[in-house]
């Protein structure tokens, strides 16, 4: 590259990195497209209600659903434009209604969509809901002037024929519509009405009128349903979230680029702005594909910036070997980028795999955790092999040569990681067992193997915002005996929210008038703000799906990637040491979340998830190099030499890249709020886990299988 080339290139670089910097923050035209705040944001950040649906009949027609959905989602926009409503499985409905003020009053007005009938007053049923098309509230002006408000229906051709009958026969009479066994209004009939378009006349407002419409129009469905879950979120904690996490993941991307910079010199110069564009670039395309972003969202976006690093550290750690060999930078850089393509598309597609199966088993936030991960490894591998290498070109054409600036690779002395091999598998095994023995002795307790949120045993949840910090005992003597009253149980857990003054309440599944009804005693008995409570309701029905998803997507990730790591390296035992250290992290992390007792819910199955991909691609680097040093490795070369020799010279990527990622995670830890917290904890784990696993464990194991099992897969 020549030098007007390299100066045109970088300037060209530098002007769209600005360009989309401004795209994220101010956004273009009038619209503001492209702009972060423009970003769909998820109920748990924007604050609102979601309600999960399921038929009451087993296997309802696809019009019978379709018809349901549409009706529904007339229903909610009325409560906010951004609703939405849509089918999850066969049999349900999930509704979200974002950036609602007043979640506990929209949930009460939605009710549980089920029967509606207008009977006469003997109680035979004249029409039914699936009689009615629609239902409208109106207002009009009576020949006095005055204001007046009905009710306008609309029939279908079958239910005018009939209320045309109960019309003709009940004239003069009340018809009492009635609404899961309760009525909810009883009009005159006035006269007979035939042509399908009934008015419910002289209601005393347009609220009542509009009430009634709605109740109509959701008891209308074709499909009677019934609560499994539902969930109540404040907006101030989605306001609070969103800060912290923004502040963790500046924060975090701060301390990489200046490690980057001091490490690597001026390829962290380049890795910079490689990132700074990969930042830049994601908030751009969550706002161009529309993509709901979730606080796990945030916390995907934050972990793939460090795992970002990665492929950056692959290349330099490879370009400063080719320096070490006598290369001229030229040759050393188009060396170490080809050199390092083969693992950071392997190591990419394998944690790719992990975020396709959060998305496929996974729900509601972890979906979003899912695609902002796998937006951040696609991007991430465009900034690292395509930016990254043009700014860094264009570096060197500007007069950039010195290989100093670069970085030389220093002579490493090769350690017998293999030598300590037996020391490894042996405290790997009494971790394992210890975590086990402490599920064990909880289990005996009553108080249960793991600490299971309700995602995985049901029930609800309301999270309390104390105005000061409670101890344990404070809130077994205090606030236990006044939820118990409320809700008719003692079968109550308390936990505390590290880091705030929220404290947890677990109890059996609680009506939305239990739950109520417990938020106005909270505030009346410990002046916490009633609007700032959030609930949480699961059946049990869900949570065991849950848990059966929980073990199925850990399970198809670790198939999926074996045969991956399988095809790519033509020997089984490179896939069967790799994925048997990935149950060692999964077993290892479980140990950890048995022993701190975290709350093991959704995000649960996306830190097993991320834990499994991150791992197996710090061990993909190690057996891309054991593969390469095996080919070029002569007669004489003992295969415990080359393993060796493999680790030690991916050990400085190795703890590079773990260092990276784990203070992202840590800036979460330490700024975000306390469900990003009960996240990044564990996840801190699996990264060091990981590292160690990768590094002492998994080479050895493929070393065991090579020695012991001379077969090749």
């Amino acid at each position: 590259m020549k030098k007007n080339t390299g100066i045109l290139t970088l300037l060209l670089t530098l002007i769209v990195t600005a360009g989309l910097i401004y795209g994220a923050a101010v956004g273009f035209g009038a619209s503001r497209t492209g702009a972060a705040e423009n970003i769909k944001l998820g109920l748990d950040l924007a604050g609102g209600v979601s309600i999960t649906y399921q038929t009451v009949i087993d296997n309802p027609t696809k019009e019978q659903m379709d018809d349901t959905i549409y009706k529904l989602q007339r229903r909610v926009e009325g409560y906010s434009t951004e609703a939405l409503v849509y089918q999850e499985g066969d049999n349900r409905i999930n509704i979200e209604i974002p950036g609602v003020s007043d979640a506990n009053t929209i949930l009460e007005e939605l009710g549980r969509p089920g029967s509606l009938e207008f009977q006469d007053i003997s109680g035979n049923v004249l029409i039914e809901g699936t009689d009615i098309k629609g239902a409208e509230a109106k207002a009009y002006s009576d020949n006095l002037g005055n204001n007046s408000y009905q009710v306008a229906l609309t029939l279908t051709d079958e239910g005018a024929e009939k209320f045309a009958e109960a019309t003709r026969e009940n004239l003069g009479r009340q018809i009492p519509i009635v609404y899961d066994g309760e009525v909810i209004s009883a009009p005159t009939v006035q006269s007979e009405i035939t042509d399908g378009n009934p008015s419910i006349t002289n209601m005393e407002s347009y609220e009542a009128a509009e009430r009634l419409a709605s109740t109509i129009r959701i008891g209308s469905l074709q499909l009677e349903l019934q609560e499994l879950r539902s969930k109540v979120v404040g907006a101030q904690l989605g306001e609070k979230a969103i800060s912290s996490s923004l502040k963790a993941g500046a924060v975090g991307f701060v301390l990489v680029i200046l490690f980057m910079l001091v490490i690597y010199l001026l390829p962290g110069l380049a890795s910079g702005i490689a990132l700074t564009i990969y930042v830049a670039l994601m908030l751009v395309m969550l706002n161009a594909f529309e993509m709901t972003l979730t606080l796990p969202g945030i916390a995907g976006i934050i972990l793939s910036i460090g795992m970002a690093v990665d492929a950056n550290v692959i290349i330099f750690a490879r370009i400063r070997e080719e320096l070490a060999t006598g290369k001229t930078v030229r040759s050393a850089m188009k060396i170490g980028f080809k050199k390092a393509l083969s693992a950071i598309v392997d190591g990419n597609i394998t944690t790719l795999i992990a975020a396709v199966v959060l998305g496929l088993r996974g729900s509601g936030s972890v979906k979003g955790f899912a695609q902002t991960l796998a937006l951040g490894i696609v991007l991430s591998m465009f900034t690292a092999l395509v930016v990254t290498r043009l700014v860094l070109n264009a570096l060197y054409a500007l007069g950039l040569k010195n290989e100093k600036i670069y970085g030389v690779q220093k002579e490493r002395r090769t350690i017998d990681f293999l030598g300590k091999k037996n020391i490894c598998f042996l405290v790997s095994a009494a971790v394992i067992l210890a975590g086990i023995a402490v599920m064990g002795v909880q289990a005996g307790r009553g108080a249960g193997a793991l600490n299971y949120s309700l995602e995985f045993q049901g029930g609800t949840s309301t999270t309390i915002p104390f105005t000061e910090a409670m101890t344990i005992e404070e809130i077994d003597a205090n606030v236990k005996p006044v939820v118990s009253e409320v809700i008719g149980s003692n079968e109550i857990q308390a936990q505390k929210v590290q880091g705030s003054n929220d404290v947890v309440i677990k109890t059996k599944e609680l009506s939305l008038e239990t739950r109520q009804a417990l938020n106005a005693t909270l505030a009346e008995q410990f002046g916490v703000d009633e609007t700032a409570i959030t609930a949480e309701s699961i059946s049990s029905s869900i949570s065991n799906e849950v848990r059966a998803d929980a073990v199925i997507a850990v399970i198809m990730a670790s198939v999926l990637m074996l045969l991956y790591i399988w095809f790519r390296f033509k020997d089984l035992r490179f896939a069967a040491s790799a994925v048997t250290a990935l149950v060692h992290d999964v077993l290892v992390v479980l140990a950890f979340y048995a022993a701190a007792r975290i709350s093991v819910g959704n995000t649960f199955i996306a830190c097993m998830l991320t834990i499994v991909g991150y791992s197996i691609n710090a061990t993909i680097v190690i057996f891309d190099r054991i593969r390469e040093n095996m080919a070029a490795a002569g007669k004489k070369d003992e295969l415990k030499e080359i393993v060796n020799r493999s680790i030690t010279q991916t050990l400085t990527r190795s703890i590079y890249t773990s260092l990276t990622t784990f203070i992202m995670v840590a800036a979460l830890f330490v700024l975000g709020v306390a469900s990003i917290r009960e996240f990044a904890l564990p996840l801190m784990v699996g990264i060091v886990c990981g590292a160690y696993s990768s590094v002492c464990i998994t080479g050895a194991l493929w070393y065991v299988m090579k020695t012991k099992i001379q077969k090749k897969g």
